[in-house]
């Protein structure tokens, strides 16, 4: 079983910079496309950015294009998102999820799930 343990999350001001990272256990991460999605109370979970098991190609959401990069090390088993230029706007609990079958925004290809991480950015 894939276990995904994300963290970096906490508060900062708009226009800072934050990384989360997203440790995984149990299994290799390898062969795993892996994705992040971000969640806002009342709402549905959106998708933020994805990337291939060989981490060779990317897809992001408009929202954060240009904004955020998604990168991965297979030999840490990890996942990361770096967020530049953050903005009041996201705000969200961010999750880290691996991928079976497909990759990208669609979140019925993601077949684990970490617990998420808040990021709060105050203006």
């Amino acid at each position: 079983q894939l276990q995904l343990v994300e963290s970096g999350g906490g508060l900062v001001q708009a226009g800072a910079s934050r990384r989360l990272s997203c440790v995984a256990s149990g299994r290799a991460i390898s062969t795993y496309p892996m994705g992040w999605f971000r969640q806002v109370p009342g709402k549905e979970r959106d998708f933020v950015a994805s990337l291939t098991a060989s981490g060779a190609d990317t897809y992001y959401a408009d929202s954060v294009k240009g904004r955020f990069t998604i990168s991965r090390d297979n030999a840490k088993n990890t996942v990361s998102l770096q967020m530049n230029d953050l903005k009041v706007e996201d705000t969200a609990v961010y999750y880290c999820a691996a991928a079976h079958g497909g990759w990208g925004p669609n979140q019925a290809h993601y077949r684990y799930w970490g617990q998420g991480t808040q990021v709060t950015v105050s203006s």
